[in-house]
């Protein structure tokens, strides 16, 4: 009676998870449904009802996922609300430990039974301690979880400030980027090789690519939510606008709306100039796209769906690109489009405030170190013997 009481509330939520099938996967609604809450998934459906973001929304429902098997499986109940200091210091102890300390000690860091639970679940793959940057993702998204809720808790508090800084220390994980190469303009040259057909698959691919870098680099979440509503036709501008007489080129507009760090209300737009205006208007005509999503599901056959590609899908492009190319996948994602965006103005010398006005970029430090880094490999400093 208890089982089957158990599996109707998991089925209940499930179908109410239905309400947010646009932002959950239909495949990860069913896992989230056994692992949240009633009050969970009240909750993803209050924050999708006050609009917000759809990637920001799907990061806070697989965090909370996570949060909630984690703590059931060390506390033996369910998580708690408000969260108590000592639950966030167990959180940062369990998943930034010290290596070599736990060779010695197997009871350092994540208990065993923990560790199984997670991976039993799918919800722990990696060896050794997470990255430093999911743990206060993590950490941050269980603290808007407990302020929508209105309720505080102690992610502010100095002993949690003191813990991280130190387990990360102790950690010793090198940041990771997300993509460990950059795409710039060589890369790029030839991935669009590997796709210099005719076929829709190669159009699309070819538009995608250089719609992605030319935008600024554009996220891969933006790149699959980019609709054809979005894009407006602009007057065209001169190769070099220096030389009066110069060849004119064609012109889009490409309205973002809500993105990783701005609002709908933001009404932020790049511009696309040139030959990847040329390659974005072939693949709409030949794919006969005159409204929804602009970048499509291609079937094996070539027939083009009425649905968008999911953001996985335009890293899996990528790579299928990359491995055409004869370039090694595991060193690409789709961000190397964006770090490779900012790599290549840094190579040619455009000024970073040009730069970042194309990539939107908000935070100076991090599109920063992409200069940084092209100045260093090009400066005199690293030369002093060779």
């Amino acid at each position: 009676m208890a089982r089957k009481k158990a599996a109707d509330a998991v089925l209940k939520r499930s179908e109410e998870l239905d309400a947010l099938d646009a932002v959950l996967p239909f495949g990860r609604r069913d896992q989230l449904a056994a692992l949240l809450t009633d009050d969970d998934v009240a909750t993803l459906k209050h924050l999708a009802s006050e609009g917000m973001g759809d990637n920001t929304l799907r990061a806070l429902a697989s965090d909370l996922g996570y949060l909630e098997a984690w703590c059931q499986l060390a506390t033996g109940t369910p998580l708690p609300w408000p969260a108590p200091e000592s639950l966030l210091l167990k959180f940062v102890a369990h998943h930034l430990w010290d290596p070599v300390k736990r060779a010695a000690d197997a009871s350092h860091g994540m208990p065993s039974e923990v560790e199984a639970g997670l991976r039993s679940k799918r919800l722990l793959r990696a060896d050794g301690p997470h990255a430093p940057e999911t743990v206060r993702r993590r950490l941050t998204s269980w603290s808007i979880l407990n302020r929508w809720r209105g309720l505080t808790g102690a992610f502010d508090g100095p002993s949690l400030k003191s813990a991280l800084r130190l387990a990360v220390r102790a950690s010793a994980r090198p940041r990771q980027r997300k993509s460990r190469q950059a795409v710039t303009g060589d890369i790029l040259a030839k991935l669009l090789d590997a796709c210099a057909g005719e076929r829709p698959v190669d159009l699309r691919d070819r538009a995608l690519l250089l719609t992605a870098f030319a935008s600024g680099g554009r996220r891969r979440s933006e790149v699959a939510a980019l609709r054809v509503e979005d894009i407006t036709d602009e007057d065209p501008v001169l190769a070099d606008p220096s030389i009066p007489g110069s060849p004119p080129l064609p012109c889009l507009a490409i309205r973002l709306g809500r993105t990783k760090t701005t609002t709908s209300d933001d009404d932020e737009h790049v511009l696309l100039i040139g030959r990847p205006v040329v390659a974005l208007r072939q693949w709409l005509e030949a794919a006969d796209v005159k409204a929804g999503p602009v970048f499509r599901r291609i079937d094996q056959w070539g027939n083009i769906d009425r649905r968008a590609l999911t953001p996985q899908s335009v890293n899996l492009i990528l790579k299928g690109r990359c491995k055409q190319a004869g370039l090694d996948p595991t060193l690409f994602s789709a961000h190397g489009l964006r770090s490779g965006y900012l790599t290549e103005a840094a190579n040619r010398g455009i000024p970073l405030p040009e730069a970042m006005q194309q990539s939107l970029h908000k935070s100076v430090t991090q599109a920063a170190s992409y200069y940084n880094n092209a100045e260093r490999k090009n400066g005199r400093a690293a030369r002093l013997i060779v």
